[in-house]
């Protein structure tokens, strides 16, 4: 089958470091132009790419079949409305959209056009979290009574960054807070009920830098937080069941890796050190547990076979949609200092 040609909107430090490598290694995907406001830096890497001015330039062109939005979260929909009317194929960068209305009427658009419609949520593959996958499927903790997921930082001081400027989708909690609940839902699926603390803790910040929100599900609750204020180790996930508990420090090794600027491709990529694994606790024993490999490269790849029509989506809009209700309802109880059931 013909290359699918992939433009690449926004040429940021995620666009640049992470999109542009993981389209440029997938042997589906033809990486053809880029949207580059004022710089020319994608031509560094790749000097055959074409680059547009603007947004609308870009969909004038008609170069590309896929177009990838990495923008900030405030133009995701309008973009991405655009690119689906223009009849492209269209992959977000988390989250899809602000609101969950905007998200709704993106995938009635794509169903009515028969496009592909997706959201980059590259931690589906972290390792940590597919290793927390395999011992859920294999009842290694038996039934499971609490959940916790944490993505902490320490960076003390404001940043010249939109995400953390007033505008609409800034924040953590549309950052970190889009993946942590997407991998609950992938885990447990839709929640009862939601309750959130979300606060400024920062001198003078404007957007929320930390989160402590709380899934319950039938027998499970599922907490989730993230902080820039933590500069001692704390567990990235923590799992309890009758039949034992799983403890996991330290993030995935490939965010690292691409900050580095390495190539994602080779036999090791993905793999995390023997000791970096987490800790399995059970009745009578306990020991390291291997980390699966982790590998964001078969997001693209699945897009290229749903393009295709050789595969189904992974990452599916009704999921998306999902993870913003639960955000709206997190900002609801925060605003309120309340539950806040889910409906339906």
């Amino acid at each position: 089958m013909k290359k699918i040609k992939t433009a690449l909107v926004g040429f940021g430090s995620v666009g640049e470091k992470m999109h542009a490598q993981l389209i440029s290694v997938c042997e589906d995907l033809e990486f053809v132009a880029v949207v580059e406001r004022n710089n020319e830096k994608s031509r560094e890497k790749y000097p055959h790419i074409e680059i547009f001015r603007s947004f609308d330039d870009l969909l004038e062109s008609d170069i590309a079949e896929l177009i990838v939005i990495v923008t900030p979260n405030e133009y995701h929909f309008p973009q991405a409305k655009k690119a689906l009317e223009a009849g492209k194929h269209v992959v977000v960068d988390k989250p899809v959209t602000v609101h969950s209305k905007e998200a709704l009427e993106l995938k009635r658009i794509a169903d009515e056009k028969g496009l592909v419609l997706s959201v980059y949520q590259n931690r589906r593959w972290d390792g940590d979290f597919r290793t927390i996958q395999k011992i859920l499927a294999e009842d290694v903790l038996g039934r499971i009574v609490h959940f916790e997921s944490h993505f902490d930082r320490f960076r003390p001081h404001l940043a010249d960054n939109w995400r953390e400027k007033e505008v609409p989708g800034n924040g953590i909690t549309y950052d970190l807070g889009t993946h942590l609940i997407d991998q609950a839902v992938m885990l447990f699926g839709k929640p009862k009920w939601v309750y959130a603390e979300i606060l400024k803790q920062r001198s003078n910040a404007v957007a929320d830098d930390f989160f402590d929100i709380t899934l319950m599900y039938e027998g499970i609750k599922a907490r989730l937080t993230a902080s820039v204020l933590v500069n001692a180790p704390l567990p990235k996930f923590l799992v309890l069941g009758e039949k034992g508990s799983y403890i996991k420090y330290g993030l995935d090794v490939q965010e690292k890796a691409f900050k580095a600027e390495e190539i994602p491709q080779g036999v090791n990529w993905g793999l995390e050190a023997s000791e970096a694994w987490g800790q399995m606790h059970l009745e009578n024993s306990s020991g390291s547990y291997p980390t699966e490999r982790g590998d964001y490269r078969f997001f693209y790849q699945n897009i290229a076979d749903s393009i295709h029509g050789k595969a189904s989506l992974k990452v599916k809009m009704e999921e998306a949609i999902l993870v913003l209700q639960i955000i709206e309802a997190a900002f609801r109880s925060n605003e309120e200092g309340r539950r806040v059931e889910l409906e339906g």
